[in-house]
C-alpha cells in the first residue's frame, strides 16, 4: 500500500487519496455547521472508507451532531473530553470524560453537548453498501432539538434546511487534563 500524499489547506492538513498516513489531530482539517458542533473525519475526502468511519466530534453544550436516528450499522462513541448527554432508545444518559457508547446495529440514537464546556467524542462507524438509516420521532430527543416531526429514512429530507458544511481551523487540543 502507498503512502497517502497530503494536502495542505487553508484550515489543515488531510489526505489527498486511500494510501495509509500519519497526522496529528491539531493539524488536519476540519468542519462546521451552526448548532452541530466541528468535527474532523480520519479520512480522504476524494477517497472515503467503504469499511469504516471514524472522527472526532466536538459539541458545545446543547449542540447535538444531528438528529435522533437508528443506523443498520454498528456504531461507538468515546467521550475524551468534557461531558454530553447519550439519548439511547428513548432514555438519557450522562457521559463523561472515558466513557463509552456501544450501539449495535438498528439503536436508537443521539449525543448531546453538555457541563459548562466543549465535549470532544470520538465517533466510529462501520459501513456496508446496503447501509439504511431511520429518523423516529422521540420526546426525550425532542427537549434537546434532535427529533424529527415525522419519522422518515430520508437524511436528505431531515438535513434540507441545515446551512452548508464550512471548513475551519483545528480546535484541537478541547480543553485541558
Amino acid at each position: 500500500m502507498h503512502e497517502a500524499r497530503i494536502d495542505d489547506t487553508e484550515t489543515g492538513r488531510q489526505p489527498a487519496d486511500d494510501g495509509w498516513f500519519i497526522l496529528n489531530l491539531a493539524e488536519m482539517g476540519w468542519d462546521t455547521v451552526p448548532g452541530g458542533g466541528t468535527w474532523s473525519v480520519f479520512e480522504s475526502p476524494s477517497a472515503p472508507s467503504s469499511m469504516l468511519g471514524i472522527g472526532v466530534h466536538i459539541l458545545q453544550p446543547g449542540e447535538t451532531p444531528g438528529m435522533y436516528h437508528a443506523e443498520s450499522e454498528q456504531e461507538g462513541f468515546l467521550v475524551l473530553r468534557g461531558e454530553c448527554i447519550a439519548v439511547v432508545e428513548g432514555k438519557e444518559r450522562r457521559l463523561r470524560e472515558w466513557d463509552y457508547l456501544h450501539c449495535p446495529p438498528g439503536t436508537n440514537h443521539i449525543t448531546v453537548g453538555a457541563g459548562d464546556g466543549p465535549c470532544a467524542i470520538l465517533m466510529v462507524g462501520t459501513r456496508s453498501p446496503d447501509h439504511s438509516i431511520h429518523y423516529p420521532v422521540d420526546p426525550v430527543a425532542a427537549r434537546h432539538g434532535a427529533s424529527v416531526d415525522t419519522a422518515t429514512n430520508s437524511a436528505r429530507e431531515v438535513y434540507a434546511d441545515r446551512p452548508p458544511f464550512r471548513a475551519v481551523p483545528s480546535p484541537w487540543p478541547v480543553g485541558s487534563p
